[in-house]
């Protein structure tokens, strides 16, 4: 048995570091430097007085202080804080940060990777491109920079630039997985979709455990059209942070005839955004009829709708976790269902607004005889999310890219956008209803929605919704578009009313506005 004096403590230095780092959680910096000034130095001393500093806005500082902390080799400690800054909504102000930093070490290419990362971040590609060139003619094969450039380049759709840089780096590390994944992902998201599976099988055995890479090839099988075994493969997602802390020995297994889930309650959690929730919601009644009591832990926000769902005992919004046999996030049902006859999960609608307030929204559009049309031109942008922003610049459109279609004849437009891009509403240039301040969560929007004759949306949360309660919809989708849509088709086994109009050129959204405006005008004839 261990003595007391053999039990690792912490010291009296780690004890103050960690209460400064609270400190700077909690949003009290002056009092982290308080914290940290009697503390001798070291290299986590001055990052945490450098992160101290970016709180304050007093960058000269913290690049002193992130100079003192960084080592010859490996990353510059400015990267240590791109992930804190991107959480305090601050991404930008890194910009300011890297200029105080780069006037220490003018010649540190480290500091050039860092500001290309945050200008492409920020959507500035150009100028993102300029700086990781530059630090490329200092450190010439350097693999990060390297990376950084591609993923610059795809973002600008550049796609062949970027994978013959890709391809390079793969002949020069051929042991390494990076590369590898990185090019199926690109080639998968541009539809060339027999390349990227090649690629997979070439890399996959190199790390056959790697969960971000297992993931990307899930996405690649299912954008194929190869269900049951993506299903499967996307399990490799609970090896990434971000995703359910719940115990993975508690997962629903697989629906099999001998697994007997009779008085069994099951919890279904929402994992990642409102359109993955809603998409899935079409497995509920299918695992109700298993016997099993169905607990749903989501938001708010979808409460309403998760209510009416058709074999749904429970919603829970917030608090603590229930009491639970099995456990199952919205994005494992299919896996659960992939071997059964509800493959695809129950038909449309499986979602089912409030009767009451569509009847409210009945008397209040009753005198609109022309064809009602519900206009979503923008995602959420989600700037807390890296990933997410990127996709969103990507997917979303300003709303005067859609003027065409105000000239339309036998058209009412009716604005189901939320967030910062409702603002836009003035740049259309005719009529657009706009009664999304009276809509204060998505049951709300859905009784406004059941009372439209179409939605056209880009590729966001309201497309799920529309599809699932039943109403046609057409889908403005981007070039390098989602799995969900599988490839080089107009329809879809999700959503038997939906149609798809793909851009034919990267952020290029005319063709799109244009055969819309076609759909529309033959709906109007049908009417």
């Amino acid at each position: 048995m261990s003595s007391v004096s053999d039990i690792a403590l912490p010291s009296p230095v780690d004890h103050r570091l960690k209460e400064a780092d609270q400190s700077l959680r909690a949003g009290d910096a002056e009092t982290a430097l308080d914290m940290l000034l009697p503390l001798p130095e070291s290299d986590a001393v001055h990052l945490t007085r450098g992160r101290a500093f970016f709180r304050l806005a007093r960058y000269r500082d913290a690049a002193a202080e992130l100079e003192k902390a960084t080592r010859p080799f490996g990353g510059h400690a400015v990267a240590a804080l791109i992930d804190e800054a991107v959480a305090l909504r601050r991404r930008g102000d890194l910009l300011f940060l890297l200029a105080e930093s780069r006037k220490i070490a003018p010649h540190d290419p480290r500091l050039l990777d860092a500001q290309g990362n945050i200008l492409m971040h920020l959507g500035r590609f150009d100028e993102s491109e300029i700086c990781l060139r530059e630090s490329l003619k200092r450190r010439p094969n350097d693999k990060g920079t390297l990376n950084l450039l591609a993923m610059n380049l795809t973002e600008q759709g550049r796609f062949d630039e970027a994978l013959a840089i890709l391809d390079n780096l793969r002949q020069r590390a051929p042991d390494e997985w990076g590369p590898g994944c990185n090019m199926a992902a690109i080639l998968n998201n541009i539809g060339r979709l027999e390349e990227a599976a090649n690629i997979y099988r070439e890399t996959i055995p190199l790390a056959p455990n790697e969960a971000a890479l297992r993931l990307n090839h899930s996405i690649a099988m299912l954008k194929s059209g190869r269900m049951a075994q993506g299903w499967a493969e996307h399990e490799w997602r609970f090896g990434i942070p971000g995703h359910t802390n719940l115990p993975q020995n508690r997962l629903l297994p697989n629906i099999t005839p001998s697994l007997n889930l009779e008085g069994r309650r099951i919890l279904v959690t929402q994992e990642e955004g409102l359109g993955d929730t809603l998409m899935y919601l079409r497995y509920i009644p299918a695992l109700a009829r298993t016997g099993a009591i169905v607990h749903i832990w989501g938001t708010s926000t979808l409460a309403g709708l998760c209510r009416r769902v058709e074999g749904v005992t429970i919603v829970q919004h917030g608090g603590e976790t229930p009491e639970y046999d099995y456990h199952c996030p919205f994005i494992s049902l299919p896996r659960a269902f992939s071997a059964t006859p509800n493959a695809m999960g129950a038909p449309v609608p499986y979602l089912h607004a409030d009767p009451v307030k569509v009847s409210q929204w009945k008397k209040i559009l009753r005198t609109d005889r022309n064809l009602r049309v519900g206009l979503v031109w923008a995602g959420g942008a989600r700037p807390e999310n890296t990933g997410a922003q990127m996709v969103d610049r990507q997917r979303s459109m300003p709303l005067s890219a859609l003027a065409p279609l105000a000239d339309l004849e036998g058209i009412s437009f009716y604005s189901l956008q939320k967030d910062e891009p409702a603002l836009q509403r003035l740049d259309f240039p005719g009529p657009l209803v706009d009664f999304m301040p009276q809509c204060l969560d998505m049951d709300d929007t859905a009784a406004l929605v059941s009372c439209l004759d179409l939605v056209v949306s880009v590729d966001t949360s309201m497309v799920h919704l529309a599809g699932g309660l039943g109403k046609p919809v057409i889908m403005m989708d981007r070039f390098n578009n989602c799995w969900r849509w599988l490839h080089g088709r107009d329809d879809s086994p999700w959503y038997p009313k939906m149609k798809i109009v793909r851009q034919t050129r990267f952020r290029d959204w005319s063709d799109v506005v244009t055969r819309v405006k076609s759909l529309l005008e033959e709906a109007v004839r049908v009417s």
